[in-house]
This record gives C-alpha cells, structure tokens and sequence, in this order.
C-alpha cells in the first residue's frame, strides 16, 4: 500500500472515529465525571508549559522587534505587532504544539498500553463502547480546554511582551497598552478561539485513533505515541494555514 493510499484510508479511519465519539455524547450513558477528569489532567496539568510559553514568546517578540520598529520611528507600535501576533497566530499554534507534546504522547500512550494489554477488549467483552468510555471525553475536553489556554498564553505573552518593552526599552507602558487595545479586533478575537478548537479536534482524535491502532506489545505503544505526536503536530501546522485563510474570507479580515 503505497502513501497515499494509507493516508486517505487513515483519514477516513479518523474521521469515522471522531464521528463515532459525536454520536455517543447525546447516548447513555454518559460519562461526564470522565470528561471532567480529563478537563483537569489537560487544562490545569497543562497550565505551567502554557504560562512559560506565552510569556517568552511575547517577550522575544518585543525583543526582536522593538528595534526594527524603532528604526522607522514606530516603535510606539510594538504593543499592536506583539498583541496581533500572538492572538492570531503564534498562541493558537504554539499552545497546540504544546499541548500535542505534553497530552496527545500521554492519551496516544495510555490507550495504546490498554490496546496491547487487551484492556480495550475486555471492555467490548464487558459491553462497555471504548469510543465514548475513553475517546469522547478525551476529544471534548481538548475542545473545551484549548481555547482557555490559548486566551491564557496570549494575554500572558502580550504581558511578557509588555514588561519587555517597558523595562528593557523604556516604552511608556500606556502607549504600550493603548497600541493593544486599538490594534486587535473581534475578528482577531474569534479567529484566535475557533483555531484552538479546531486544534483539540485534530490532537484529540490523531491521538486517540494512534493509541487504539498500537501493534507489538511495548514497543509499538512506543512507536505509536512517537507516529502521534509528531503527525498532529504536522497537521496542526497546515490545518493553521487553511484555517488562516478561511477565517480571511469568512470573517472579512485583510488579505493582503
């Protein structure tokens, strides 16, 4: 089976997994407690990555682009280049890939070690759906939990970016600020969320399908946690682009 094939069959393999977990949120029974559980190993366990993240990345934009800026004589700008930047692009982006490598390796490790210890067949046995028991909660917590730690790391980092720029080059911090609050609009604002859900879609259910496909005992649980970790992040990527681009039509935002 050449690549291509492979990929198109994963791709259906995913989708119908993805679509499998949907239609098991409005069935019961339901497993909210589970949900919830997952909400707190990824959103709060995640809070520390996110917080360090958001705040370096805007304080190396500042950094980096500060003199740049201030050799056009618009350095007064700094706050509006730092604040577009991350609630656009760089927080949704960065705090997938964080994510992807903190939780997509755990979720992808921990059913890929029930897979090989014939744990998830034991529950079929049992009549219990491991789709909706351990995919669906896993999916609809990252939905949920993305766009929290994405407005997190962008509001840390315009911060970051903030100290920088006041501390290190002198920038008033009101103008600063001022800069921030006149540079980003609503349409920033709702493309920066619908990114990171569309993110905990893709981690959650690359991960999730990596983890129930495992093959060869300890080994493959490392092979797959390894194969999920690194795909998501790649789909991650191009999926911004597209999104970015939609999100341009969509939302009327400037295209050139």
């Amino acid at each position: 089976m050449n690549f291509a094939t492979r990929a198109v069959l994963e791709l259906q393999e995913m989708t119908l997994l993805a679509a499998h977990a949907a239609r098991g949120l409005f069935k019961r029974p339901s497993y909210v407690p589970e949900t919830i559980k997952q909400m707190d190993v990824i959103g709060v366990g995640s809070l520390t990555i996110v917080l360090l993240t958001g705040f370096f990345t805007g304080g190396v934009l500042a950094l980096q682009t500060f003199p740049t800026l201030q050799f056009y004589g618009a350095q007064g700008q700094t706050g509006r280049l730092v604040a577009l930047s991350l609630v656009r692009e760089l927080g949704p982006v960065l705090t997938a890939l964080m994510i992807t490598g903190r939780v997509g390796s755990a979720i992808s490790a921990e059913l890929g070690s029930m897979t090989v210890s014939q744990q998830i067949d034991a529950m079929r046995a049992l009549g219990t759906d491991p789709v909706r028991k351990l995919v669906a909660p896993r999916i609809v917590a990252l939905i949920i939990t993305m766009p929290l730690l994405t407005v997190i790391a962008d509001v840390v980092g315009i911060g970051g970016g903030a100290m920088v720029s006041t501390q290190l080059y002198g920038l008033p911090t009101n103008t600063f600020m001022s800069t921030v609050w006149d540079g980003i609009t609503s349409n920033d604002i709702i493309g920066g969320i619908i990114k990171p859900i569309a993110f905990g879609l893709i981690i959650g259910t690359i991960s999730c399908y990596k983890g129930l496909k495992t093959e060869g005992g300890t080994v493959g649980v490392g092979r797959s946690t390894t194969t999920a970790v690194v795909l998501a992040s790649i789909i991650v990527i191009i999926a911004d682009f597209f999104l970015s681009r939609g999100l341009q039509y969509i939302l009327g935002m400037p295209q050139h």
